[in-house]
């Protein structure tokens, strides 16, 4: 709608042998003298039609050009052609635009339109080759929610035409390109449909790297591994997720971050400890790292030191742990209750040691395949004294 004094009103018809004569059971002439009729009609309340030629690219293209030539006759002043099902190829659909200038004498009249559909994952490539060939709007949506597998998605159509303008020249969308992560997430909270991790753009890993050759990239220059900067979406930073994958130069860099200034022999002995961590386990959290120094080089002295730890629990039994700490007084064991194994597991520690502790961060972590140490374990709980 381009403001309430001149409404758009959207009339479509399709296009196509297989919609015409399977689905309404008319003719192509009998179809034609509808659409125009039906953009009259509107045009009788507004300048501002916009026509759409369902299932146009599986249609008769001199018939659709006939029709697109009709309708615009008749007082439409935006065609829009439809990858209704999500059938053309990027090469296809651009030479059907460029068919469409070439063929219809009045198009000059009229803004022409694309609205493809991601059935074949082409949708956004499609909308762009239209782009090239002269198409001036897109009708998309954002993080390509849409009918079956979806529609263009604007947060890529916006961002391949901002990235290479050398392609797309003048052309320009108008978006404030910081609210397309924001607005993604926003529409995941209210729909309830997540991302998928590797979704461009918008996805939780557009901007994180684990490629060891990657990270070391990134971290001596950001665009040789990145061709949008984070910040022009609405991403703070771009992240080195530590895994396997990761090299020296990466996880070092993260020592610092974390506050650790490691000699070259200590660095080596703790990437050898990070490695054999990251074989067992998929992504290395800060948390990670912070015990393995603390346990490697022992930044932290102990006062107190996890012997073993033992729950029991379940839906008709009170959660119980027992506890086995050495301290000054030697091994000292206490069993205690609580409202879940871990709330029960500081209650037997506070009745050991004499120091009532208050919890002060809480965060569940997959542990698959780790060797650790309770006392490490038990380190995923800040606890305060």
């Amino acid at each position: 709608m381009r403001g309430a004094e001149n409404p758009r009103i959207h009339t479509f018809i399709s296009s196509s042998d297989i919609h015409i004569y399977n689905q309404f059971k008319k003719t192509r002439e009998e179809v034609l003298e509808q659409a125009v009729a039906a953009v009259k009609h509107a045009a009788s309340f507004t300048s501002n039609v916009e026509f759409s030629p369902m299932d146009a690219t599986r249609s008769d293209w001199a018939y659709l050009a006939q029709m697109v030539e009709a309708v615009i006759a008749a007082g439409a002043t935006t065609v829009n052609i439809p990858d209704t099902v999500g059938y053309a190829i990027p090469s296809e659909f651009g030479e059907l635009i460029k068919y469409l200038f070439a063929n219809v004498s009045n198009i000059h009249k009229a803004v022409i339109s694309v609205h493809c559909h991601n059935d074949l994952g082409l949708s956004t490539s499609n909308a762009l080759a239209a782009v090239q060939a002269g198409a001036r709007q897109v009708e998309c949506t954002i993080n390509g929610i849409g009918e079956r597998a979806g529609n263009t998605a604007m947060e890529e159509v916006v961002m391949a035409i901002k990235t290479r303008k050398d392609i797309f020249g003048p052309c320009e969308t108008g978006i404030n390109t910081r609210q397309l992560v924001p607005t993604s997430s926003l529409l995941t909270h209210i729909t309830g449909i997540g991302v998928q991790p590797n979704k461009a753009i918008v996805g939780a890993n557009a901007f994180a790297h684990e490629s060891g050759i990657h990270q070391d990239g990134m971290l001596k220059d950001r665009t040789t591994y990145e061709i949008i900067n984070p910040e022009t979406v609405g991403v703070t930073k771009s992240s080195l997720v530590l895994g396997k994958h990761s090299g020296r130069h990466a996880f070092n860099d993260r020592l610092c971050e974390l506050g650790f200034d490691l000699n070259e022999e200590e660095l080596d002995r703790a990437f050898a400890r990070f490695k054999d961590l990251a074989d067992k386990k998929k992504e290395i959290s800060d948390e990670d790292i912070k015990a393995l120094i603390n346990d490697e080089f022992r930044v932290i002295p102990d006062r107190f030191k996890l012997r073993y730890l033992h729950f029991t629990g379940g839906s008709t039994i009170v959660p119980t742990a027992t506890v086995g700490v050495e301290g000054s007084k030697g091994r000292v064991e206490a069993a205690a209750c609580g409202d879940g194994p871990v709330d029960a597991a500081f209650n037997a520690i506070d009745q050991i040691t004499g120091l009532p502790g208050t919890l002060a961060e809480y965060s569940l972590m997959l542990l698959q395949a780790v060797k650790m140490p309770w006392e490490r374990w038990l380190s995923r709980w800040r606890w305060e004294i």
